[in-house]
C-alpha cells in the first residue's frame, strides 16, 4: 500500500509576524521537496468540533475564536500569534491527523504523513502556546482509541522541544504510551525523566545541548525501543519535529539529516514488527528551511520504503 500525504492550502493561511520562525515558508519548503515522490496525495478535511472536544474543552475553543482577529494579528503569548486564517489552518492540521488515522486503520494507506501547520505538540488542555493551538498527535491517538477501538497506541515525539502539550493531554491515558526525546535544558522546561504519567506510561529522554546522533541513537536503542516492544502498540503516531537538526537556529542538538533517516527507518521497522507497519506522522517543528526540507524528505522516503 502507498504512503498518504495529507495537507491543505488553508495551512498556509496561518500567517505570523515578519521574522517569526514558524512561518508559511516552512510548509512551502516541505511540500516542494516532497514533489515527485510516490505518495497518495489527500486533501486534509477540517476537523469536526467533536474531534477537538476529545482532547480540549469547549471553553478553550470559544476563547480561541474570541481571540481570532479580523485583520492583523492577535497574540496568545510572546511566541504564539493568531491571524484571520489561523483557526482554519489549525482545524485542517487536526483534521489531517484524524483522516490519516482513518486511512491507515481502514487499510487505505500503509502509513501517512500530515504536512501541516500550525504544529500541535505544545498545546495543553486549555492553553495555546509554543506556536500550537490543537494537540494534533494526542488527538490522533485519542481518535484511534475511542473511535476505532484500539487498545494501545504509542506516540513518539522527536522534536527538539519537549511535547509538553501531548504529555498533558495523555497524562492520565493508560492506553497511550508517550515517548519524547528533547534537548534539556530548553524551553518549555518540561520533560524530566520523573514526569512519567499517572500510569507510568510516559517516557522522557532528555538529551544534553551539543549532543548528536550517537547520544540520540543510544537513548532510543536502550530505552525507547524496548518500551515500545513491551507496550505492543496497535498504531504508532509520530510527532515529527526536525529542529534537532544541527543547522536549526532555535536549539543546540546536532542531528544530521541521516540521523533523522535512521530514526525514521527504525520506527518503521518497529511498526512492521509490532503493528502491521501502521504509522501516522504529523509535522511539528523545524526552522531552518533547507534543513527542515531535507530531513522531512528523508523521513517521508523511509515511510514510502516501509510501505512498499
Amino acid at each position: 500500500m502507498a504512503t498518504a500525504l495529507l495537507t491543505h492550502a488553508d495551512c498556509l493561511l496561518h500567517v505570523t509576524p515578519e521574522g517569526h520562525p514558524e512561518r508559511v515558508a516552512r510548509l512551502e519548503h516541505v511540500l516542494h521537496t516532497l514533489e515527485g515522490l510516490r505518495l497518495t496525495r489527500v486533501t486534509a478535511p477540517m476537523a469536526a468540533e467533536d474531534d477537538i472536544l476529545r482532547i480540549q474543552p469547549a471553553s478553550y475553543l470559544a476563547d480561541l475564536r474570541k481571540a481570532l482577529p479580523k485583520e492583523g494579528f492577535g497574540r496568545i503569548d510572546g511566541d504564539t500569534f493568531l491571524s484571520p486564517g489561523s483557526l482554519d489552518a489549525a482545524f485542517r492540521a487536526a483534521g489531517a491527523a484524524v483522516r490519516a488515522v482513518d486511512m491507515v486503520l481502514g487499510g487505505e494507506a500503509q502509513n501517512a504523513f500530515a504536512a501541516v501547520r500550525p504544529p500541535g505538540h505544545h498545546a495543553e488542555t486549555d492553553t495555546a502556546m509554543g506556536f500550537c493551538f490543537f494537540g494534533n498527535a494526542a488527538l490522533a491517538a485519542k481518535h484511534a482509541l475511542d473511535h476505532h477501538g484500539l487498545a494501545r497506541v504509542a506516540v513518539v515525539d522527536f522534536d527538539v522541544h519537549h511535547g509538553n502539550g501531548t504529555q498533558d493531554l495523555l497524562w492520565d491515558e493508560p492506553r497511550a504510551l508517550f515517548i519524547s526525546s528533547q534537548q534539556m535544558p530548553l524551553w518549555p522546561g518540561s520533560g524530566r525523566p520523573e514526569e512519567d504519567g499517572v500510569h507510568g506510561q510516559i517516557l522522557n529522554l532528555p538529551l544534553p545541548p551539543g549532543s548528536g546522533g550517537v547520544q540520540m541513537k543510544a537513548a532510543y536503542v536502550d530505552q525507547a525501543f524496548p518500551r515500545l516492544r513491551a507496550f505492543k502498540p496497535e498504531l504508532i503516531i509520530v510527532s515529527a519535529g526536525f529542529d534537532a537538526h544541527q543547522d536549526d537556529p532555535l536549539a543546540e542538538l546536532n542531528w544530521s539529516t541521516e540521523d533523522f533517516r535512521w530514526l525514521s527507518r527504525e520506527l518503521c521497522a518497529l511498526a512492521a514488527e509490532l503493528c502491521g507497519g501502521r504509522i501516522v506522522s504529523t509535522l511539528e517543528g523545524g526552522y531552518d528551511l533547507n534543513a527542515l526540507a531535507a530531513a522531512a524528505k528523508a523521513h517521508v522516503e523511509e515511510l514510502i520504503e516501509a510501505g512498499t
